[in-house]
């Protein structure tokens, strides 16, 4: 067991006093899915100290061709994927300490969830929570780093607290009609990219050493062999509520968070995004016609899948038909929608 990190301590910018000081710090990771499993797996073998998970959703079939931890015996018992992640990254090193939270994390579990923690990895499957996550990180100083990928595509960014723009500068205003695994697919590849890539940087932030941290979002598409790095200094707005002179982190405001209503005798959820989000239906239905039965006239797009019926608006306001479970419905919303 004294010769476990041998190799990790072997490589200079770590060396024995970065591996103390990985030993010592703590990782929120927020989501279980393919990025989540994947930089859990990465940072439990690197052996940080604790590893706090979160996630609202249960191993499926679909899961397993990019989900590194999971097995065909989670999907079969659709155990909830922390509690599956947990029970191997247990077994990988017993070492480090994996708290596993199954629940959707919202304004009041991300204040509780905070605490004692020294970063935030993003492994979410909307704005919504990224937003959330990045308030987070700048009213409590911590650095978070970005991740998302779908299809051969995938992004990383890393945001450091007081240093450069936070992703509320880089963003007008939420972003819709964004492609999700449910729509486009995804490879496994592109999700081992953009782990690689939020692993390398964790590390760096766990031994302290800001000045190797990446100041530019990175951008790769593996099919079609391109590669982007972009500098994001100029992009820093001083009015932003977010990391602005006068932060407000409205994101961390009960306003701001998604509206959910079930619908009295009706099995339909009624779901409204904190802020209004302008849909193009036309690109929307261009996106979704493969993936189920879809109608759309001037004010509404209309898709059948899987016995539900989900109706959006132009404004992004939603009914989910054929559920009165508002996480069921969220988790259908942000599968069409992103």
């Amino acid at each position: 067991m004294n010769d476990r990190y041998s190799r990790q301590e072997l490589f200079r910018p770590i060396g024995r006093e970065g591996q103390e000081k990985i030993r010592q710090k703590s990782v929120l990771i927020v989501g279980a899915g393919a990025l989540g499993a994947a930089s859990a797996e990465s940072l439990t073998r690197a052996g940080v100290k604790r590893i706090v998970l979160i996630d609202r959703d249960y191993v499926d079939w679909t899961n397993l061709q990019r989900q590194q931890l999971y097995t065909e015996n989670d999907a079969k018992q659709q155990l909830p994927k922390v509690i599956a992640a947990k029970n191997q990254l247990t077994q990988i090193n017993s070492e480090v300490e994996i708290q596993a939270h199954v629940m959707d994390m919202g304004i009041e579990e991300a204040e509780e969830l905070i605490e004692g923690i020294d970063l935030i990895i993003d492994a979410t499957d909307n704005f919504e929570t990224r937003l959330l996550i990045n308030d987070l990180s700048q009213k409590y100083q911590v650095p978070w780093i970005y991740g998302a990928c779908v299809g051969s595509y995938g992004i990383s960014y890393t945001i450091i607290p007081g240093q450069g723009p936070c992703l509320n500068c880089l963003l007008d205003k939420i972003p819709a009609n964004g492609q999700t695994c449910d729509t486009a697919g995804i490879i496994a590849p592109a999700v081992q990219m953009v782990t690689a890539y939020q692993t390398a940087e964790a590390l760096k932030i766990l031994v302290e050493n800001f000045e190797a941290v990446r100041k530019k979002i990175v951008t790769f598409d593996l099919w079609t062999n391109q590669h982007v790095q972009l500098g994001m200094g100029k992009a820093k707005k001083d009015d932003c509520p977010s990391c602005g002179t006068h932060q407000t982190y409205p994101y961390l405001q009960k306003h701001s968070e998604m509206k959910t209503a079930v619908l009295c005798g009706r099995d339909t959820v009624q779901i409204r995004p904190s802020s209004n989000r302008e849909i193009d239906l036309e690109q929307l239905e261009q996106s979704l016609v493969s993936h189920g039965k879809v109608r759309r006239n001037p004010y509404l797009l209309e898709i059948e899948s899987d016995n539900h019926r989900l109706v959006l608006f132009k404004d992004g306001r939603a009914l989910v038909h054929g559920t009165k479970s508002t996480a069921e419905a969220k988790s259908i919303y942000y599968k069409f929608i992103g």
